[in-house]
């Protein structure tokens, strides 16, 4: 072959290449890019008890009922339903246009419409024990043991599911809006069983596509979705939704700010003074650049403690007064200025958060009170410190700055704290499994209903199998639980909620810090991205415009 020829060859090899990077490049706006630094560990519903597992398989399934962005529970694959005047039963009408995911597992047409028994299936493998999901205690409604059901669950035909009640409970429709009641197919969980959570088939409008672990995660545009948008159009618009694990955050930073990245959740103190001002608000120089999405986040961040008596050996437990003086000992209107950039509310009600229904303005909590402080701790037997054991709390790193603020705050009260900073799955399983004595946690509302947060400390809500991390038990409290279970009127009930709320406080069971806001940070050219309080990431109305 002659030179000329060959660098010909090359030549248009080249341009071959470039041209066809500059197209895949062209195709960017199809595609939504975003960092899970914590790391997906399953993409099962069953499990879905976090937001770095919650956010995707919301891409990948749906349920019976879904939250407007205001809260308000709206059809989803039941297109309308009805409940009987007793509250002890729930009718649901389910759309006939619902197809589960393309697989082979469904025979020669690869294709399956979704129907009443899929419900009943699904409802039935997170009730039960063997398969262990932390979701169990959202259908500890059920009537199990009504005639003619399965579970209290009962398909009357494809189209028509009823749900069976033992109590009525007033959160319960609100509840069928978690990722736990989404739909998935028997047939794929019977062939992959534990292996479902990286195999998994929904009806969302992304299916998933590709999958390493630690690398990256791609879900494409489901072509069968049912839902369209007020034009007709079908969702989503989007092509694909891209996820990466880049672990360290001031990497994922970089990413994001060089247009690697679509999309930042949050606000972390490796970029805080960048993007944001004191005030809270987008640094001006990244106008026309960047996006900033804000709006009310149901979410308290806190610090709780185990309390388990029979758990706990006297030298492990904190006591009441010292708990409480811990709560009094530090400033969360300065913590908030200097470390959030007022990113969210000082936390001194209950723990109810503000914008809540239930929530009570007038009541006062935890405020700072060092003097008031120091007087409990010498009540507790430890004068300005003295003889009291060092406290551990345990953290991940994106929180490591809130509790070495307080570690310095109530240092100067005479309260030593040590701060142990654990890897995101290490210390959600040891949290979740009674294993932390002291640890900083979040809860994030799964329904707008504060019964939500208040059955954190229900004493038959014990993790592992429910939420309640403190192993907190109060006869009181469980009687008042009943109780607001039972009433319909909203008024009534919230009162009731508010009792609740203040006898977690008195017993100093956990220590709100603040009440959180929903901060996004996008690039300028995405579309149709919403804050919801839920902070949801809902992608089937996203888009990116295409650039010129």
């Amino acid at each position: 072959m002659s030179r000329t020829l060959i660098i010909f060859c090359l030549t248009v090899l080249l341009l071959s290449a470039c041209n066809a990077k500059r197209d895949n490049h062209a195709k960017d706006y199809l595609v939504f890019r975003y960092n899970e630094s914590k790391g997906i560990p399953n993409l099962d519903p069953a499990f879905a008890r976090s937001l770095p597992v919650i956010w995707p398989v919301h891409q990948l399934f749906n349920g019976l009922v879904q939250l407007s962005d205001s809260l308000v529970v709206e059809p989803c694959i039941a297109k309308s339903w009805e409940v009987s005047s007793n509250g002890l039963e729930y009718t649901f009408h389910l759309r006939n246009d619902v197809f589960f995911h393309s697989s082979p597992l469904f025979g020669d047409s690869k294709q399956r419409k979704v129907v009443a028994a899929d419900f009943v299936f699904s409802i039935n493998r997170i009730i039960n024990p063997d398969i262990a999901s932390p979701g169990a205690w959202v259908f500890a409604t059920l009537d199990t043991e009504k005639k003619g059901t399965t579970g209290g669950c009962l398909a009357i035909n494809d189209s028509t599911l009823r749900l069976y009640l033992k109590k009525p409970f007033p959160a319960f429709l609100g509840q069928l809006s978690m990722p736990y009641a989404y739909v998935v197919p028997k047939e794929v969980v019977d062939y992959y069983g534990r292996d479902f959570g990286r195999n998994p088939i929904g009806t969302g409008p992304f299916f998933l596509k590709y999958w390493k672990e630690g690398e990256k995660l791609v879900m494409r545009r489901n072509p069968n979705y049912f839902e369209v948008d007020s034009k007709g159009q079908a969702l989503p618009y989007l092509e694909a939704v891209s996820i990466t694990f880049i672990a360290d955050k001031q990497s994922e930073f970089l990413e994001f700010m060089v247009g690697n990245l679509d999309f930042l959740s949050g606000v972390h103190a490796s970029s805080k003074d960048e993007l944001l001002t004191r005030s809270g608000k987008l640094n001006p120089k990244y106008n026309g650049q960047i996006s900033l999405i804000t709006g009310p986040y149901l979410n308290t961040e806190y610090i709780g403690f185990l309390v388990d008596t029979l758990q706990l050996s006297n030298s492990a437990r904190v006591s009441e007064k010292v708990r409480k003086a811990i709560a009094y000992g530090f400033d969360r209107h300065k913590m908030m200025t200097y470390l959030r950039s007022n990113m969210g509310y000082p936390a001194e009600g209950g723990f109810i958060p503000l914008g809540m229904p239930g929530f009570d303005s007038t009541f006062v909590g935890f405020t700072y009170n060092p003097q008031y402080a120091a007087k409990l701790l010498e009540e507790a037997g430890f004068p300005q410190g003295k003889g009291l054991e060092p406290i551990t709390i345990s953290t991940t790193d994106d929180y490591v700055d809130i509790c070495e603020f307080i570690q310095h705050q109530l240092g100067q009260i005479g309260i030593p704290i040590r701060v142990e900073v654990m890897p995101g799955a290490t210390y959600r399983d040891m949290m979740a499994n009674a294993k932390l004595t002291f640890f900083r946690g979040s809860w994030v509302a799964d329904y707008a209903d504060a019964e939500n947060y208040l059955a954190l400390f229900v004493s038959s809500n014990f993790s592992p199998n429910g939420p309640n991390y403190t192993h907190f038990s109060s006869k009181e409290f469980d009687q008042l639980y009943h109780r607001a279970s039972m009433e319909s009127n909203n008024a009534k009930r919230y009162k009731i909620y508010q009792q609740m709320d203040s006898v977690i406080i008195s017993n100093a069971v956990v220590v709100p810090l603040y009440y959180d806001k929903v901060v996004r940070f996008t690039r300028a050219d995405v579309v149709g991205l919403k804050a919801n309080p839920m902070n949801l990431l809902t992608l089937k109305r996203v888009s990116k415009l295409k650039p010129s």
